[in-house]
């Protein structure tokens, strides 16, 4: 049976309203899948890939715009976006010592879209590192199970926790993974923020929840730390924000770095170890010509925008979404035992329960 999320708990992050899936796929087109690994004692691994429409992502580009907060880690493909502000692939989330097979099984699968020939592409694959739980340098992920993750993208309801690239997630001491949010932006045209984390970063004493000390009120007497006693915290998140909004590469960058804020709003600070790396994205210019210059490429292209002035609202919602996500990763997540009988305790959803409901009861 699956653990609930952070709303079946009674726990609304912010003031914006979600989307009827509360993820990214509120954002129409928008697809996701995952191939989760988990195999004997020390594999636990796996991919996820986000499609941003419903279109050919090779084809047909998007607006896009990225940001760092601390940089020990890696999104392929984002020289690209940031020099012609465009995103040109689907994006894969894996393990660290995975990201090489991922993108090139992305550039087998556009070969194959596109029915052979020679393509220049420069697939989009981030990474966090799971070598806690799973056996990381035995390179389980494979081209097969990027192509199974492709053929399951789809809309709708997003599986969370202990999946995909999440599978062997850390998240503040409990078991991470997979999570995923989005706000209905009513002050700009109702139209749509969805953001999916991969979420492996941060110390227990840290972690907030809503505002409320979780970490210190659950420490590591109560519910072990995976690893070993005293081991340096490490990982990372990845951050991936979808909106309808028609936006422009410098908004979406400057909608990508608010992530941080509600990395922030959770306890993360961007530790040195840590690789915090966001992505932004705008389904709200469709049909930008694709590929170099040929004579049938338009001179000039009609494009819409929000307004600078309008763009913090679309902020609020980022904020609140990832926070929420990040959240909802701890949520689905359950306990796993990994390689070398390491355990990751979940997060314990009555003690979270009973923290919230006592700072309601405080008026905190």
């Amino acid at each position: 049976m699956a653990r609930p999320r952070a709303r079946d708990l009674g726990i609304a992050v912010g003031t914006l309203p979600p989307g009827p899936q509360n993820a990214i796929t509120d954002v129409a087109g928008v697809r996701v899948g995952h191939t989760t690994l988990v195999e004997g004692d020390a594999v636990r691994t796996g991919v996820t890939v986000v499609l941003p429409h419903e279109g050919n992502a090779w084809e047909e580009p998007l607006f896009a715009g990225p940001h760092r907060l601390n940089g020990n880690g890696e999104l392929t493909g984002l020289e690209w976006i940031r020099e012609s502000g465009l995103l040109t692939s689907p994006i894969g989330l894996t393990n660290t010592n995975s990201v090489g097979v991922v993108r090139d099984a992305l550039i087998a699968a556009e070969v194959e879209d596109r029915r052979g020939g020679d393509f220049w592409s420069l697939p989009v694959v981030g990474e966090t590192w799971d070598g806690v739980l799973n056996d990381i340098s035995g390179m389980h992920v494979r081209p097969e199970h990027v192509g199974a993750a492709l053929a399951s993208a789809a809309p709708g309801a997003v599986a969370e926790g202990s999946v995909g690239g999440g599978t062997g997630m850390i998240c503040h001491g409990f078991k991470g993974g997979v999570g995923t949010a989005s706000r209905v932006v009513e002050a700009v045209g109702g139209h749509v923020v969805g953001v999916l984390v991969q979420a492996n970063y941060g110390r227990r004493e840290r972690l907030r929840v809503d505002g409320v000390p979780v970490g210190e009120w659950v420490p590591a007497s109560d519910v072990p730390l995976p690893g070993e006693a005293g081991a340096a915290p490490g990982g990372s998140i990845i951050v991936l924000v979808a909106t309808s909004a028609p936006l422009l590469p410098d908004q979406c960058r400057r909608l990508a770095q608010r992530a941080g804020l509600g990395i922030a709003r959770m306890g993360g600070v961007g530790e040195n170890s840590s690789g915090d790396l966001f992505l932004c994205f705008s389904t709200g210019n469709r049909g930008l010509p694709a590929g170099d210059f040929a004579a049938e490429t338009p001179a000039t292209v009609a494009l819409e925008m929000v307004p600078a002035q309008r763009l913090t609202p679309l902020f609020d919602a980022v904020v609140e979404a990832t926070e929420e996500a990040i959240l909802n990763a701890l949520c689905a997540a359950e306990t796993m035992t990994g390689r070398g009988g390491v355990v990751a305790h979940a997060l314990p959803l009555d003690r979270l329960s009973d923290l919230m409901a006592q700072r309601g009861a405080s008026g905190r």
